[in-house]
């Protein structure tokens, strides 16, 4: 899983480093020229709109690596997400696309049109969830400001851990001046959940529960032991920078941020008496709508709730059966599906010991499969990134609400690599046979790959590789798990190819919970008992990703939309091609024409097909 999906700000100006590949390269096709006028003004609007959200966001600074010189103040702000910038946000927002479509589209071909196509994508849809919704403008396809998923409470400590770099002084009192606006971000979410609740928009009494029980964890560590005040103290102690950042840093904490955190637990504590039980956006203002939105966001494409609920069916069908031919094969013969998958995960020999030195071990074995994959890539890939990979297991400040799973961008200016977190709050949660997938899913040859890519990739404006799509991206890294299959990476390993067939399942079953909790009503309990009943996951990790669906309505079902569609396209271009077509020419034009929506991404395959064909 990409960690969130929003205007996901993952590379630097390409001057950070040496591009791999024009992707204009690989779509040399016999089309006509765009006009220069018009291109130059799109490229104009683009470079102001990023110019723009560098300084309203400077999370998105420091994540690009770009918080230095004339944005060097950045690095000790933090975003303004009051009521009075949601709505600036909105307002400029559409002005911008306003911008956009006064160009002539008409005028622009090849790149030019993709790259028009994605931003308007992407402002068109975010001007309709402000125009037609009045809450919680700035988390558009996440209702609940504060949530066990939401909220800055999860993001900013793994922010200032992960990505706030520490290597002098001035860093680290950067760092201190953010942990004392961290207190001013909970209160303005604070601001902006009374104003949401007043129309009506409250999260559900289980998802209350779930983050109370995280502010509790967070507000039970004395202030010392805090991860935000040992991180400052931790950093500052190995560069050797003097100074007294932990008594600092826990001041800070003390008198600015525990208190703010404290205000978020009461408001969340002062709601749940009065919380319903129902799971779906449809008892929201405009619930309906809002979902049908949801889902253009995330999957980017038009599929309604009763399209996605037959597709999720028939795919646990399909896959059920071919999961029950390999589990007979491995001797796994009694009982249904879901319960042979349930007594896999039961099985001792599928568990890593729930120690640090076992959970050492799994990461250790992760490595080797990315290690073991590695050199298998050059025939499937004309271009491979640059950018390096680090396997981290998920922070225990959060691991609690926490995917089982997922993926950070690197930055091409070196400071940080691509992260694929691991959450081992339980190794139970991941058993031996489903770890394979999980790899190629979040690293090599799906998120890490993909995005690594397209930050490489000359010629594609920042703003294209500043904006992520969940069904480009989900969808990519959900078939570069099929793709390990092709490549050969499960020969002779029969139950590594059951683990395979679980996750797509996983994603399947996403499809008919969320679009029955969302669309049909159905109550969490009834989409728990079906994700069990059909993939036999432990109840825990179950109920997690349950709760997460209700959170973030639509986006489960980007992975498997964007999966089917990206076979779609490689069959399309290999029966139009024939005996041209060449499987690492179209991963390349796929890739290196960076992430966009799914409606876009034909455009260019289409590109590449007439290209190939010239």
């Amino acid at each position: 899983m990409q960690n969130r999906r929003e205007l996901l700000f993952s590379a630097v100006a390409a001057t950070a480093v040496a591009a791999v590949i024009s992707p204009t390269a690989v779509f040399a096709a016999p089309l006509a020229a765009s006009d220069p006028a018009a291109t130059a003004r799109m490229k104009a609007l683009f470079d102001d709109i990023v110019a723009r959200q560098l300084r309203r966001s400077p999370e998105t600074t420091t994540g690009l690596g770009l918080d230095k010189g004339d944005l060097a103040w950045t690095r000790s702000a933090l975003s303004d997400v009051s009521l009075v910038a949601q709505k600036e946000n909105a307002a400029l927002g559409a002005e911008q696309l306003a911008s956009l479509r006064a160009i002539d589209r008409g005028a622009l071909t090849g790149m030019d049109g993709v790259n028009y196509d994605t931003v308007e994508f992407v402002l068109a849809v975010g001007d309709e969830f402000s125009r037609r919704f009045d809450y919680n403008g700035a988390y558009g396809g996440a209702p609940y400001v504060i949530s066990q998923l939401t909220g800055a409470y999860q993001q900013v400590p793994d922010f200032l851990d992960s990505q706030h770099v520490i290597d002098t002084r001035a860093d680290a009192d950067a760092y201190l001046a953010r942990l004392e606006g961290f207190g001013r971000m909970l209160d303005q979410e604070v601001e902006v959940a009374r104003h949401d609740a007043a129309l009506g928009v409250v999260p559900a009494d289980f998802i209350i529960d779930g983050a109370l029980g995280q502010f509790q964890s967070m507000l039970g560590v004395a202030v010392e032991s805090s991860p935000l005040v040992t991180s400052v103290a931790r950093r500052t102690k190995d560069k050797a920078i003097p100074g007294d950042y932990a008594g600092q840093a826990g001041r800070l904490y003390a008198e600015k941020v525990r208190p703010a955190l404290e205000r978020q637990a009461d408001l969340l504590r002062g709601w749940r008496a009065g919380a319903v039980h129902d799971a779906g956006v449809w008892r929201l203002p405009k619930g309906e709508d809002y979902y049908l939105t949801a889902l253009e966001s995330y999957t980017t494409s038009k599929i309604t709730p009763d399209e996605i609920h037959r597709t999720g069916l028939a795919m646990v069908a399909s896959l059920g059966a071919q999961a029950d031919r390999l589990m007979r094969k491995a001797g796994y013969a009694s009982g249904t599906v879901g319960e042979r998958f349930r007594q896999m995960y039961a099985d001792p020999k599928q568990h890593y010991p729930n120690t640090d030195e076992g959970k050492v071990q799994l990461i250790g074995d992760l490595n080797a499969r990315v290690a073991a994959i590695t050199p298998r890539l050059p025939k499937y890939f004309g271009q491979l990134p640059k950018a390096p990979l680090e396997i981290r297991r998920v922070p225990k400040a959060i691991e609690a609400g926490a995917p089982g799973g997922y993926y950070n961008s690197p930055s091409l200016d070196g400071s940080r690599p691509g992260i694929y977190w691991i959450n081992l709050r339980d190794t139970a949660e991941q058993p031996r046979f489903t770890l394979s997938t999980l790899t190629w899913h979040e690293a090599i040859p799906g998120h890490h790959l993909q995005i690594a890519l397209s930050n490489e990739a000359g010629d594609l404006p920042l703003i294209r590789k500043m904006i992520g799509f969940s069904g480009y991206q989900e969808g990519w890294a959900l078939y570069a798990e099929e793709l390990a299959v092709e490549m050969g990476m499960y020969e002779g390993d029969t139950v590594g190819q059951i683990g395979m067939l679980h996750d797509a399942m996983f994603r399947a079953v996403r499809l008919v919970v969320d679009s029955g909790m969302h669309a049909k009503r159905w109550s969490r309990e009834k989409a728990l008992k079906y994700y069990i009943d059909n993939i036999g996951d432990q109840e825990a990790s179950a109920i997690t990703e349950i709760e997460r669906y209700v959170v973030w309505p639509g986006q489960a079902c980007s992975y498997m939309v964007g999966k089917i569609e990206f076979l779609r396209l490689r069959d399309k271009a290999r029966k139009a091609l024939g005996r041209r077509f060449d499987i690492r020419r179209f991963h390349d034009a796929c890739l290196l024409s960076g992430a966009a929506p799914l409606t876009v991404l034909e455009k260019v395959v289409d590109n590449y097909i007439a290209a190939a064909r010239a």
